[in-house]
């Protein structure tokens, strides 16, 4: 039997897949929309989303297994995800939303 390594150990980790994750918001009246959370520092402007023809807004997203907090920004606004795993909240008390990737 090979001995496994640090290396190889990490390889095949969980932590290190990635899947694509579609996220959708309807807000038909919405000027902008975007996605931030903790996979981007928080700054919407990385995730911006795109409206479909019916009020929907969709992005996907290539993530890491694993928990992600995260929040929609609809014309400035922050809004929770109603379509989310749940709700937690951020090192500064916000109530945002949780995506469970596996």
């Amino acid at each position: 039997m090979r001995e496994q390594t640090p290396e190889t150990v990490h390889r095949y980790s969980a932590k290190r897949t990635v899947v694509p994750v579609n996220f959708s918001y309807f807000a038909p009246k919405a000027k902008s929309v975007q996605l931030l959370g903790d996979f981007n520092h928080w700054d919407g402007s990385d995730h911006p989303m795109q409206r479909m023809p019916d009020g929907a807004w969709h992005l996907q997203l290539p993530m890491h297994t694993g928990q992600h907090r995260y929040l929609f920004l609809v014309d400035g606004e922050p809004v929770l995800d109603p379509q989310a795993n749940g709700v937690t909240r951020t090192e500064e008390n916000i109530r945002v939303s949780l995506l469970m990737v596996s």
